[in-house]
């Protein structure tokens, strides 16, 4: 998965090697296999795998359980992932221009249109490609949603057969 950046050496005729950067983005709250599966396409695109983990203020989809301190801990702790950060509270792309990532790879859930993200790094001046992963892992508790829904679910009915014991009193 290393490109070769000319010159010539013993293994293959390269000398020089760039390894090919990706970048995968999520909340990651409450960890699960869709994310492990996620994480593990995304890895297998090229050499090294950095993660930027969404910050508490800018999700929008639903407030994270999870602070994102310790999102980030368990993120970084993954052997697929090379390196994990916090995103930018002000610009989601703020964090680009440090990790300068070859692809960027988008979950097959992710709100964001290829074209579209595509065009905005090439006006920011990121060269990066963009590839929607497009495997999932099915599994009955894949999502963040599923997991909270059960976990309701399983409250509700251990508070009602709590109440029940105690009418029988």
């Amino acid at each position: 998965m290393e490109r070769c950046e000319g010159g010539v050496g013993s293994e293959g005729g390269g000398v020089n090697k760039k390894k090919v950067r990706v970048l995968a983005t999520g909340t990651f709250d409450i960890l699960h296999p869709g994310h492990i599966r996620y994480l593990e396409e995304a890895r297998k695109l090229g050499d090294e795998l950095f993660v930027i983990v969404s910050r508490d203020a800018n999700v929008t989809k639903r407030k994270p359980i999870i602070p994102e301190e310790q999102r980030l801990r368990v993120v970084s702790s993954l052997k697929v992932v090379d390196k994990a950060i916090l995103g930018s509270e002000r610009d989601m792309y703020e964090p680009l221009y440090s990790i300068k990532p070859d692809i960027i790879a988008i979950g097959y859930d992710q709100a964001f249109v290829e074209s579209d993200l595509e065009r905005e790094l090439r006006e920011r001046g990121i060269n990066a490609k963009v590839v929607r992963i497009k495997k999932r892992e099915e599994c009955p508790l894949c999502k963040v949603e599923e997991i909270i829904n059960r976990i309701l679910k399983e409250e509700f009915a251990f508070l009602s057969e709590r109440e029940k014991e105690g009418e029988m009193k």
